[in-house]
């Protein structure tokens, strides 16, 4: 397992590498990852679709999780949430 990534706050458990693929894509990677993910857990997705910036926040928000951050990196995205239930 690679060593978890940090970022300022938190500490990321898990991430997923969406980027090539186009919304809804990004969004249902980061989905499948936060069910089987325990609560508590910090997670990010990569997303190089535009799209992301307002599907993923937003997705993120209305299932009551925490929105940690959009991290703009070269050509993509990282998006960060923590599991809060």
């Amino acid at each position: 397992m690679p060593d978890p990534i940090t970022i300022p706050d938190a500490r990321i458990d898990r991430e997923v590498d969406a980027r090539g693929s186009f919304c809804p894509g990004p969004l249902m990677e980061l989905i499948r990852v936060v069910r089987a993910a325990p609560v508590g857990s910090v997670l990010s997705v990569l997303s190089s679709d535009p799209g992301s910036a307002k599907d993923i926040p937003a997705w993120i928000q209305k299932a009551g999780y925490e929105f940690l951050g959009a991290y703009a990196l070269e050509g993509y995205t990282r998006f960060v949430m923590r599991k809060t239930h």
